[in-house]
């Protein structure tokens, strides 16, 4: 299978790990839920689960894949704030955890390129 086949079926499988986490390993997430945002934060790790479940199938399937990877980038703006916080409430742990939670920020950078790069290539057009 060529790397540009490839590339849409990594970013699938990316988001499904990741919805699948906030199930399955809920309080984590709960801890990055900004607390102006209504609801309780398990609600919101419920729910950004399940759009990145829902985002990962459609990146993998060919038919919804430009439109799952213009929403995916736009997903990965907009959890933005949920990193930023994070790695704000970490900024007095232990030098390892607080690397890799302000290390996280510049990642959503090339996650956003790539999810926009896959939608450019035209994928899903019939």
């Amino acid at each position: 299978m060529p790397r540009s086949e490839r590339s849409p079926l990594l970013l699938a499988g990316l988001l499904a790990a990741a919805g699948v986490t906030h199930f399955a390993v809920p309080r984590p997430y709960d801890t990055t839920i900004p607390s102006g945002l209504p609801g309780s934060p398990r609600a919101w790790t419920y729910a950004s689960g399940a759009v990145e479940l829902a985002l990962a199938a459609g990146v993998a399937l060919p038919r919804t894949r430009r439109t799952a990877a213009l929403a995916t980038a736009a997903f990965f703006v907009g959890v933005f704030p949920a990193n930023v916080k994070m790695a704000l409430d970490r900024r007095h742990r232990p030098a390892p955890q607080k690397a890799a939670a302000f290390g996280r920020l510049p990642l959503q950078v090339p996650l956003v390129l790539w999810a926009r790069g896959i939608a450019a290539n035209g994928e899903g057009r019939s």
